[in-house]
């Protein structure tokens, strides 16, 4: 099993400490490094950054929202920072919920996100394929655009640019079964936001058949501390933010996959709870026992313990999310 770091994205500006712990994980045998977007800073440029300042750690998008970009401009995106880094590039990508696309974005939720994925997925494919120009009649991403408002005029094109490898991996966050299965189906790997070593079921039917190399690369909060209920509350605060605030209390996909894992009566408490405003109210609702499942907390012995339940399943990344070095030092050791 690999280990990444999860940097996420920023909150009222960037982390000065970010780029320290990157290289810190780089000397450290790390794999990877993910950066990620909501509605602030981007996943790309931080990446570039990153590139400019390590050689050997792989570069991913955890994860880029479809609704931010065309395919073919995320194409472009990651093809160009594959060139720069020597190919490092690892693409993540995710559609996000209707709260997001169409009240940041501006843009309709597709009425079959399945169908969406799959477009965007096979037009990039088709960009860093670069054997044709980039035709696809779809529903979503349709190349040249046909749709009522069309002027007629457009041309199929392959890039100009020669992408440094036809296979760039794309990977997938996905949380529904069917999307699951999709991803599996589609995509060179998949990027869940919730994974239980104890819970592993839950995806068994949507996992069938994965291929030889297919990368399952699940998130998680690591923190190597004395007080596992003090280093459990930011894996907390986190799911109240996502399960509560993340979606309508009619669609959200992260409170109904937390229902689907054994803690539905929870996480509709939590979403009634962070909508009325009480948002401490909806962090302290948050299972010790559901974050604990989703985290690798407490002190070095324990983490030892529970990092072996990781190791049992389908997982081949495991994307850290720490603050500090020593935690990154010791899940090293533990992992070696």
């Amino acid at each position: 099993m690999r280990l990444g770091l999860a940097l996420g994205y920023w909150g009222r500006g960037p982390d000065p400490g970010q780029l320290g712990l990157v290289q810190e994980a780089e000397r450290l045998g790390y794999d990877s490094v993910w950066t990620a977007e909501a509605w602030g800073s981007d996943a790309f440029t931080p990446l570039t950054w990153i590139a400019a300042h390590t050689s050997r750690i792989r570069l991913g998008t955890g994860i880029v929202q479809m609704a931010a970009r065309t395919p073919t401009a995320t194409a472009m995106h990651a093809l160009t920072l594959d060139h720069l880094s020597g190919g490092r590039m690892l693409l993540g990508l995710g559609l996000s919920g209707p709260q997001v696309v169409e009240g940041w974005y501006g843009r309709p939720f597709p009425k079959s996100p399945l169908t969406a994925t799959r477009e965007y997925v096979e037009v990039i494919r088709q960009v860093l394929a670069r054997k044709d120009p980039v035709e696809l009649a779809g529903r979503f991403h349709s190349h040249p655009y046909a749709g009522p408002d069309a002027t007629g005029l457009g041309k199929p094109l392959k890039p100009i640019t020669h992408p440094l490898r036809a296979s760039l991996p794309v990977l997938l966050g996905a949380e529904g079964p069917k999307n699951i299965a999709q991803t599996v189906e589609i995509a060179d790997g998949w990027l869940p936001l919730y994974w239980s070593p104890l819970r592993t079921d839950v995806y068994e039917t949507s996992l069938t058949g994965l291929r030889e190399g297919f990368m399952v690369a699940p998130m998680a909060r690591a923190h190597v501390c004395d007080d596992v209920a003090e280093g459990l509350w930011p894996v907390k605060a986190m799911l109240g933010f996502y399960i509560g605030g993340m979606g309508h209390a009619a669609r959200n996909f992260h409170a109904d996959l937390m229902a689907r894992m054994g803690f539905e009566e929870q996480a509709r408490r939590i979403q009634e709870l962070f909508l009325q405003g009480r948002k401490d109210e909806a962090v302290r609702a948050v299972p010790d026992a559901f974050a604990d499942e989703i985290s690798l907390i407490g002190p070095r012995a324990r983490i030892a313990e529970r990092l072996e339940l990781w190791r049992t399943g389908p997982v081949t990344d495991l994307l850290v999310t720490a603050p500090d070095p020593h935690t990154l030092r010791v899940l090293a050791e533990l992992n070696s």
